[in-house]
């Protein structure tokens, strides 16, 4: 039985020129890959492991684990090629390293590009995980996944985008997270042409006060600000400071801040415009 079995494993399953390829390196070759999936998993549950009882920080566990798993998966991938045939001597890496500068050169300098952008952002730590971010376009969300050829970025309505990493090496990205969860909202809110601006700006930071949100510190005190006289009423802005967790979920704060700024109006007795229009009637 055994004969047979290596009889079977030693049968050339191709054969182009001199190189033979056989039944038993192919299985040796997908064993080794196998073992790179598993190691690479070992690797980072272990890293991952040690480091929290050392007391490293998340993002520098995430960097870690990455790059363990960049390593073991090339030198998996590596031993598997070996056991294929493809030896790696000093003249066949200098071939390899042809062909792979001549693929960068006509297809794979994109994939290249943002493979070395990736490493950029891990090891710069421009992009973390968990950090909330402004995209060019506009569009909010927070980091989810620094992976090899993108990043996943987690919309505010819960919607999963892939941006190549290059972007965020090219294009200006507003991080709201980078150093700290700090951050000034600006809520535009209108009064009546003759309003007292005095009492305008009290019940704009009664409004301020009464949510739980705002930041008192003598550097990030709330303030009312006079932003225009428009056409229908006096444009108003009220300054304020939050930080935590609803930093990422700006709608719902504007929403609590315009909610108290509403009734902080009505309880002073002060009116919110409506659009008017002058009309002069020529006889």
């Amino acid at each position: 039985m055994m004969t047979e079995i290596e009889y079977w494993l030693n049968v050339p399953l191709l054969q182009i020129g001199d190189y033979s390829l056989k039944g038993i390196e192919l299985a040796s070759a997908l064993g080794v890959l196998l073992l790179t999936v598993l190691a690479s998993r070992l690797f980072s549950r272990a890293s991952t492991l040690a480091a929290k009882r050392s007391g490293a920080r998340d993002q520098n566990i995430y960097v870690v684990n990455r790059v363990m798993k960049y390593i073991v998966y090339t030198v998996g991938i590596l031993t598997a090629l070996s056991m294929l045939g493809f030896g790696f001597g000093f003249g066949k890496l200098a071939l390899v390293a042809g062909a792979l500068g001549v693929g960068i050169g006509f297809g794979l300098q994109s994939i290249v590009n943002n493979f070395v952008s990736g490493i950029i952002i891990l090891f710069e730590k421009s992009l973390r995980i968990g950090d909330f971010i402004e995209l060019p376009n506009g569009l909010l969300g927070e980091v989810r996944e620094i992976n090899i050829r993108s990043t996943l970025i987690r919309t505010l309505d819960n919607a999963d985008i892939l941006v190549p990493n290059a972007d965020f090496i090219t294009n200006q990205v507003n991080n709201w997270t980078l150093n700290d969860d700090v951050r000034r909202f600006s809520i535009h809110f209108s009064v009546a042409y003759g309003s007292d601006l005095d009492l305008v700006k009290k019940a704009g930071l009664e409004a301020a006060n009464a949510v739980d949100l705002t930041i008192q510190r003598p550097t990030l005190m709330p303030d009312v600000l006079v932003r225009e006289l428009a056409s229908s009423g006096v444009e108003c802005t009220l300054s304020v400071w939050t930080e935590g967790a609803l930093v990422k979920r700006p709608g719902l704060v504007i929403s609590n801040y315009l909610t108290a700024i509403y009734k902080s109006l009505q309880a002073h007795g002060l009116e919110i415009p409506f659009p008017q229009v002058d009309v002069h009637m020529r006889s």
